[in-house]
């Protein structure tokens, strides 16, 4: 009940973020007066040939089609990439607004910018400062006014009573776990939530609780495998591009800070550090198996090589916090 309240909130902070993004889009246009941009309706275009789908009416017609289908579509990432956001807030991923904001701007751009560079309808490298600015500045006002309405939300919501705000920070240790759930989330995008799972009850707080029991293990344990197994083959896409990339780092923020949850700490840095650990395994782990691939003329040796060290850091990142007391009876 609480995610589901987190989605619609998420939902609603999206639209808000959506109008600060056309807003700031719109006045730069005013200022700098340069035209509309043609790219949404042709990356529209572009995913419509490729899937096959025809653009009805003439030639006006459908050319007026895809210049509303553009701006819708880009409402639509608005709405999705704010319901992620107020899914990862319910479920204990609390970041502070200088860094939720513009992480939530970095997201939207991704979001946008990478399904442009795979249809190859734009190129970001070939972009110049006055591009990149006209990019970054709505995106920027998206991620603040989204992350600042989710805050103004959950303070609203009955739930505005939860105690993870109030949890002590995380430890070194717990620090260190998260980066090593991140970092097999980013080599296996369900290791990170497989291990959490076997590792955790269902009496645990948060995420962990909900996914410890027989029929969350089970289920968590399927997907690891199953993804081993197709990882190996070519026709799986590449982990960096944005249908890969954003549930690593999705999963991988997740995973690290319900762990820390889990073990009554706060899970908001934990969050952080899970995320960046999901984004540099990803980029570090495909160029270590392209790297084997030239070495040992396939990719399966990197690939069970990866399975292996993937499976240990997950194992280390989600292993539970030792208490005092048990502690305490070890050593007697």
């Amino acid at each position: 009940m609480k995610v589901t309240r987190g989605l619609l909130n998420g939902v609603t902070a999206g639209a808000a973020g959506t109008t600060a993004l056309d807003v700031v889009s719109g006045t730069d246009a005013v200022l700098r007066a340069r035209p509309a941009s043609r790219a949404p309706e042709q990356l529209v275009a572009a995913v419509a040939a490729r899937a096959g789908v025809e653009v009805p009416g003439g030639r006006s017609e459908r050319r007026n089609r895809l210049a509303a289908l553009g701006p819708l579509a880009g409402s639509a990432t608005g709405l999705v990439v704010g319901a992620v956001a107020g899914g990862l807030r319910a479920a204990g991923l609390r970041l502070p607004t200088a860094v939720g904001g513009p992480l939530l701007g970095a997201a939207a751009m991704l979001a946008t910018d990478g399904p442009l560079a795979l249809t190859r309808v734009s190129d970001p490298r070939t972009w110049s400062a006055a591009d990149w600015t006209a990019d970054v500045l709505p995106h920027l006002a998206y991620g603040l006014a989204t992350h600042a309405t989710l805050v103004r939300l959950e303070r609203g919501s009955p739930d505005s009573s939860d105690t993870a705000s109030a949890a002590p920070p995380a430890r070194p240790s717990t620090l260190l776990r998260a980066a090593a759930l991140g970092a097999a989330t980013g080599s296996r995008s369900t290791a990170g939530t497989a291990a959490l799972a076997l590792t955790s009850r269902t009496g645990d707080t948060g995420v962990a609780g909900r996914i410890g029991g027989r029929t969350g293990t089970t289920l968590a344990g399927l997907l690891a495998v199953g993804e081993a197994a197709a990882d190996k083959h070519p026709a799986v896409p590449s982990r960096l591009a944005a249908p890969g990339l954003a549930p690593r780092l999705t999963l991988g923020a997740t995973s690290a800070a319900a762990m820390a949850r889990r073990d009554g700490e706060d899970p908001a840095l934990p969050g952080l550090v899970g995320l960046a650990g999901a984004a540099g395994a990803a980029v570090l782990g495909a160029r270590a198996r392209t790297a084997a691939a030239r070495r040992f003329g396939s990719d399966r040796p990197g690939a069970v090589a990866e399975d292996v060290l993937a499976a240990a850091l997950a194992w280390f990142g989600a292993r539970r916090r030792r208490s005092p007391d048990t502690a305490e009876q070890m050593r007697r």
